[in-house]
């Protein structure tokens, strides 16, 4: 079993051997951009996928961004949703949603970066929420949630056919296991924790995928990754696990380690997720 980061060697910058990938929602840029940028030159990441932008593409910050040595690639949408790569390496062959499904909401963002070891394909996503489900899972926003997976897997096979190393990233709004949750009872029926979900998720895992966290620490407690802002719910740990990354085979034995950034929690105006840190050994 792999030891999370802050357990192994010291931390290393793009110009070494290993190359540090995060993902993390920012509910709104505009209102993180100071946190973001300050987590930005602290934790200098080499490829980051933000979600939950809430804005446009012409209203994100890239200037700013770019003059920290990133390249910027964005699928925006006015007050909801919208991702963004971030990379220290260019951008290329760059796609925007997943392919044949029609969307109105902006999810999905992809794009190639070469390393050492060959190209690796980066697809940041932001899956839907999902409630309410409804009584039986009809409501038309967990039906959306399921067919979103489904393309999401679907996609996902067509990326195993190319025999290439990718990384899926992002909120995924989904609790994996009972672990991965403060109360998994309060959470029955939750479009997060469903059976339905759970078996959407396995799917996509199940195709030969990597969830890269899981894989390499007994997750609990010290693992979650969003805290909601009502009742306490940071300062009691009262959190979740739903920011992931799944690795294919190629990117998955690369893996070296990771790590939450959880004391970005306790900045001014923080997000209610924080930073998931994978590192490649290259």
């Amino acid at each position: 079993m792999l030891p999370p980061l802050a357990a192994v060697a010291p931390r290393l910058t793009f110009n070494a051997a290993l190359m540090k990938i995060a993902s993390w929602n920012v509910n709104s840029i505009k209102a993180r951009l100071p946190n973001v940028l300050r987590w930005l030159e602290e934790a200098q990441p080499d490829i980051v996928g933000l979600q939950e932008l809430k804005c446009v593409d012409e209203a994100f910050p890239r200037a700013e961004i770019e003059a920290l040595g990133y390249n910027v690639e964005t699928h925006g949408q006015k007050t909801y949703n919208g991702v963004a790569l971030l990379s220290k390496l260019p951008l290329e062959d760059v796609s925007r949603g997943l392919p044949d499904f029609e969307d109105a909401q902006s999810r999905y963002i992809e794009a190639v970066v070469s390393t050492d070891k060959g190209a690796l394909r980066v697809g940041c996503l932001y899956l839907p929420n999902g409630n309410p489900t409804g009584d039986d899972g009809s409501d038309p926003k967990y039906t959306y949630k399921l067919n979103w997976m489904a393309a999401l897997e679907k996609h996902a096979q067509t990326l195993l056919g190319y025999e290439e190393a990718f990384i899926l990233s992002g909120d995924y709004n989904v609790i994996p296991t009972p672990e991965d949750c403060y109360n998994p009872a309060s959470w029955e029926g939750d479009a997060l924790y469903r059976p339905e979900t759970h078996a959407a998720f396995r799917r996509i895992v199940n195709l030969g995928l990597t969830e890269a966290v899981a894989s390499t620490a007994q997750t609990g407690d010290d693992t979650y990754t969003f805290w909601d802002y009502q009742a306490g719910a940071w300062p009691k740990n009262n959190g979740i696990r739903i920011d992931h990354h799944l690795m294919s085979p190629l990117a998955a034995d690369m893996l070296f380690g990771f790590d939450i950034h959880r004391h970005t929690r306790d900045w001014e105006k923080p997000s209610d997720h924080v930073p998931v840190v994978i590192e490649l050994d290259l």
